[in-house]
């Protein structure tokens, strides 16, 4: 069983990485790059950058040899990540699909879309500030394939319906789309080439980069991949990749490294699918399949960038990979994801600028998180980011990686059964997470972990006398974030009692006053 810290790392404990790591130059000489830059007008409104959005679905950080695993086969992201930046404490502020993309299509915290499972879709008004819809009134040619994982609406609790008219190229589908391309009906033509849709995403890139190289608009290509989502089904094609193969368990692995987690953690389904998915007694078998899908996204990467290259596109298209949330693997004795948890929260991001060659080949250790990306993208784009926005553009990070974006992102989740409800604050070194629920059998419970030195979350710090210090400023942060909850979140879709339910100040039945489902 692996035990070093490098497996999953943290703030200042560096993975291997597989290649030199580039020197940053010295602040003056990134000031006349800058200037350098200007004058060629590579910023400026005639010569925009492209740009290419690639999510994952349900990737965990240890998926990635770039990200310290020596035991999967991830070439193409691996590259990428030597001619980027690699970003090491990102975290998805809500941790399942739906909340999280519509984080990263508007820029907001969940309570400020309203959108989630058992909530309800996103509204036209937040739709029409997202990312796709102001870069192609903007000038952009855009395009969106694989999984959106969004619906529409014009009203709350409203039918929802696709934004394909809002694209100039669509190659998404409803709900989770399908692992068989001929079921995706707007990918239906790639089915023959390219049975699994993985691959078929990876192909639909390629054509649209094709294509738009003849023309002379910009262009933002999003793909969202449903691998490695759940049904595990990989493409056959790379059968052998990891015929065979054993894998190395994290040193939090199983029940045994569980049982300082709250018992309200324990409610939801990511607790029996350690049982059910095969961690605990399939475990090579299922992370087989598991990497195998990783594997298929990381050759449709491949096809993209190639296609870059080929076009001529490459020098001037900023490529970002993440993914919408991490994946527990067997983690503490949980499967699945939406917990507050490392592997469920953190997740890989790889951002590559061609323009800036001090960005390449380097980590960055600052915290941020999945609201980031929309305000990257549009600062990219040189589109006004709108106003009500909570992330950050990141493009600073890569002219200077020290700096600092977020002091504390929030952890929400307010899907699943209420006993698993859970609200909590993250900085770069530190974790603080509420479970409020306190029925008979349960106490409101407090957790504190200090990630920047145990990022296996192996130890829970809020009894400990010498993390008093820690613990308060953490309760502080906690208590400002459920403040913004309550000024900010959307007056529908039952979000405004949720700053009610997370107000560690109020007794539990006081909150209960109102049915809980």
């Amino acid at each position: 069983m692996r035990d070093d810290a490098r497996y999953l790392r943290k703030a200042r404990r560096p993975a291997p990485f597989p290649y030199p790591i580039m020197t940053r130059l010295p602040s003056v000489s990134l000031l006349l790059l800058t200037f350098a830059l200007a004058a060629t007008g590579v910023r400026s409104a005639e010569d925009r950058p492209n740009i290419v959005f690639l999510l994952a679905d349900d990737q965990a950080t240890y998926s990635m040899g770039c990200y310290g695993n020596p035991d999967v086969k991830t070439p193409n992201l691996d590259q990428l990540a030597k001619d980027g930046m690699v970003f090491d404490n990102h975290y998805d502020t809500t941790a399942i699909c739906m909340a999280s993309r519509a984080s990263i299509l508007t820029g907001k915290l969940e309570y400020k879309t309203g959108c989630n499972f058992e909530h309800g879709n996103l509204l036209d008004e937040h739709w029409q500030k997202s990312y796709p819809v102001l870069l192609r009134q903007a000038g952009y040619a855009t395009a969106f394939a694989g999984k959106i994982g969004i619906e529409v609406c014009d009203e709350p609790k409203g039918k929802g319906r696709l934004p394909e008219s809002d694209f100039d190229a669509w190659g998404a589908g409803p709900g989770q789309t399908n692992y068989e391309t001929k079921k995706n009906k707007s990918m239906v033509k790639y089915a023959k080439e390219f049975p699994h849709s993985t691959l078929s995403y990876g192909a639909f890139g390629r054509d649209f980069i094709r294509d738009c190289a003849k023309g002379d608009k910009p262009f933002c290509l999003s793909i969202s991949f449903k691998a490695p989502h759940m049904p595990d089904t990989p493409d056959p094609r790379f059968d052998e990749v990891y015929a065979g193969k054993t894998f190395q368990k994290p040193a939090n692995f199983g029940r045994e490294h569980g049982g300082h987690f709250s018992k309200q953690s324990q409610q939801g389904r990511q607790y029996e699918r350690f049982i059910s998915w095969g961690y605990a007694d399939r475990y090579d078998e299922v992370m087989r399949r598991y990497h195998q899908l990783i594997h298929g996204i990381d050759q449709a990467v491949g096809m993209i960038r190639e296609a870059l290259k080929e076009t001529g596109t490459d020098k001037n298209t900023i490529v970002i990979y993440t993914s919408d949330n991490g994946f527990l693997c067997g983690s503490h004795g949980y499967g699945s994801k939406v917990l507050p948890y490392e592997e469920a929260s953190r997740v890989p991001l790889m951002v590559f600028d061609p323009r800036q060659p001090t960005a390449q080949g380097i980590r960055c250790e600052a915290l941020t998180g999945n609201i980031d990306m929309a305000p990257t993208i549009l600062a990219a784009a040189g589109v006004a980011i709108p106003e009500g926005v909570d992330g950050k553009n990141l493009l600073t990070l890569l002219e200077n990686p020290d700096a600092t974006v977020h002091e504390s992102l929030p952890l929400i989740n307010v899907w699943g059964p209420a006993a698993c409800h859970s609200f909590g604050v993250v900085t770069r070194d530190a974790k603080f997470v509420f479970w409020p629920y306190g029925e008979p059998g349960f106490e409101p419970t407090e957790e504190l972990f200090d990630t920047g030195s145990d990022g296996l979350e192996l130890r829970e710090e809020s009894r400990n006398p010498q993390m008093a210090g820690m613990l308060e400023a953490m309760r502080k942060t906690y208590d400002d974030a459920v403040a913004k909850w309550k000024a900010e979140s959307v007056p529908y879709h039952g979000y405004t009692r949720f700053s009610t339910i997370f107000d560690r100040h109020i007794p539990w039945n006081e909150k209960t006053k109102e049915p809980l489902k």
